[in-house]
């Protein structure tokens, strides 16, 4: 087993725990009505953006998801959220220094001996989560869990889910497929960024995603047999007929969506296997990008 299929199957323990200790962060993470930024790189960078539609989305307050790289300076903010795994990255650290004294900024990280824990304000360490893959998994999901149950919005069924994303068997046609579009409405547009990204690093496979609104404007034109489109989340109507109709294959979001990510990394190690790649060892990726 590799070190990423090993730490997948770990995330209901992890999820169930996040949930379990979010009131014991509740005086490090935003509070309702401050204005903010989550801000991350990679797979942090999505992870920023499901958690902010989430949030603002409930009402809690304006929230804006930002890759660290690009954050717009010029704006004010009550807090800025940094997601980051290995606490080493350049980009949030850059932006976490020079942020001190101006704004008030949290990190959440998995390593608790890293540069971040003294470039933040405050610090949330989920080490539980952390990982020896280069490929992200438990790490993402277990710090959105954090936020969406901060936001009251996790419950035990999204654990069952995943429970069920990890047993079931994946689709064969999936296998056979050559190209994967990723498909989301709302916080799991972030998510469908995501599963791609998967598919990218770990099966070094052809993957896009989009708003599933947007996928008739354009994107639908590569989809034939041979492709699949896989929704995570309620599709919008007719769009299943749609895409069922080019001869691809349409998978539809019957679990949590957060859960439907757990199936898509599953899946992208799995074409991984099949096409005797380590997903343990992604081309030209290492586990933090420091510059």
């Amino acid at each position: 087993m590799t070190h990423v299929e090993d730490e997948l199957t770990g995330q209901p323990e992890c999820w169930t725990r996040a949930a379990t200790e979010v009131a014991r962060h509740a005086g490090e993470l935003p509070r309702r009505g401050e204005r903010v930024a989550i801000v991350g790189c990679g797979t942090s960078f999505f992870m920023a953006q499901a958690a902010a539609a989430l949030r603002e989305g409930a009402g809690h307050g304006e929230t804006d998801a930002y890759a660290a790289s690009e954050f717009p300076h010029h704006r004010a903010y009550d807090r800025i959220v940094a997601l980051t795994r290995s606490g080493t990255t350049t980009e949030v650290l850059d932006l976490l220094a020079r942020m001190r004294g101006r704004t008030p900024t949290t990190a959440i990280t998995a390593d608790p001996k890293t540069p971040v824990m003294t470039t933040a304000d405050h610090v949330v360490v989920l080490d539980y989560a952390d990982e020896r893959s280069v490929v992200q998994t438990r790490f993402a999901t277990t710090a959105l869990t954090l936020l969406r149950a901060h936001l009251g919005l996790h419950t035990g069924a999204a654990v069952t889910d995943a429970r069920t994303a990890l047993a079931e068997p994946l689709p064969q046609e999936l296998l056979k497929c050559a190209q994967f579009t990723f498909l989301g409405r709302g916080w799991t547009v972030g998510l469908a960024h995501e599963a791609a990204l998967k598919m990218r690093e770990a099966a070094l496979a052809w993957a896009e995603a989009h708003p599933a609104m947007e996928y008739r404007h354009g994107p639908i034109s590569i989809t034939t047999r041979g492709t699949a489109t896989w929704m995570l989340g309620e599709a919008p109507e007719g769009l299943a007929r749609q895409v069922r109709a080019t001869g691809g294959l349409w998978i539809p979001g019957a679990l949590d969506p957060l859960a439907e990510l757990v199936r898509a990394q599953r899946l992208a190690v799995a074409v991984a296997a099949a096409q005797g790649l380590d997903p343990d060892r992604p081309r030209h990726l290492t586990r933090s990008v420091i510059l």
